[in-house]
């Protein structure tokens, strides 16, 4: 059996991150740890909490350094203390289960001064076209260098196409947009290399990335729309796997 996400309980919102789109929030909890939160009453909604499980575990699942995620309970009463109305019904709106990553304190943005090891470039390059994660260019690179490593943050950008009308299955092998853009790319070594080192330990991730999600945030039909996405990724790691190619080409 699949051991879920940890659970804490919000006991302070502390502050507003507002460079990001879906207005996360620092937020303290029971346990004293504190949680860059991302709520489910934001734009996004569910699907782009559903992505950052997904994605985030899978990364974790290969070696990648991404923070703890943890399900972080929220009581609309906390909103009551806020003065920001925006705050107050974003609270309002995501009572139960939100999405919580561990806090990093003193953390630094990744700049292109930033030195990385060309390996872990390839790997995360490789890793982003997998999920599809369209958010990780030079304007928002969602890297952050903490202890002397480079830590992945914020999928929520991952599986953009589940916000569309069709089953994410079949939107497989479809190219990935901007990948031309993202960050690493001209500095990333081998993505053959990338991919015998991590082809077959994300194969056998999958089910257990996917299984972590919860069934609060999948819908009416959570058995189906896991089909979905554990079927979307398989479907990306057969081979040939097509998302060489484009990655190929984004490098020209």
């Amino acid at each position: 059996m699949v051991e879920p996400l940890r659970t804490v309980t919000a006991t302070r919102y502390v502050a507003p991150l507002r460079e990001g789109g879906s207005l996360p929030g620092l937020v303290e909890a029971d346990d004293d740890g504190m949680y860059v939160t991302k709520f489910r009453g934001a734009g996004q909604g569910e699907r782009a909490l559903v992505a950052e499980v997904v994605a985030g575990e899978l990364a974790r699942a290969l070696g990648l350094p991404v923070p703890e995620l943890v399900v972080v309970d929220v009581d609309v009463a906390l909103a009551a203390a806020e003065p920001d109305p925006e705050i107050q019904d974003l609270i309002g709106a995501s009572p139960g289960p939100n999405l919580g990553m561990d806090f990093l304190p003193g953390a630094l943005p990744f700049t292109p001064a930033t030195a990385i090891d060309l390996a872990l470039a390839a790997d995360i390059v490789w890793f982003d076209t997998l999920v599809t994660n369209v958010d990780r260019t030079h304007r928002n690179p969602n890297l952050l260098v903490w202890h002397g490593r480079t830590w992945l943050i914020d999928h929520g950008a991952a599986f953009f196409r589940q916000h569309g009308e069709r089953s994410l299955t079949l939107t497989a092998h479809e190219p990935v947009p901007t990948l031309d853009e993202h960050v690493l790319l001209a500095v990333a070594g081998s993505i053959e290399e990338a991919d015998e080192r991590l082809g077959s330990k994300a194969l056998s991730a999958v089910g257990e990335a996917v299984a972590r999600v919860p069934a609060a945030w999948l819908g009416v039909n959570p058995t189906t729309r896991r089909a979905d996405l554990a079927s979307f990724l398989v479907e990306r790691l057969g081979r040939p796997r097509s998302f060489l190619k484009d990655i190929a080409r984004a490098r020209g």
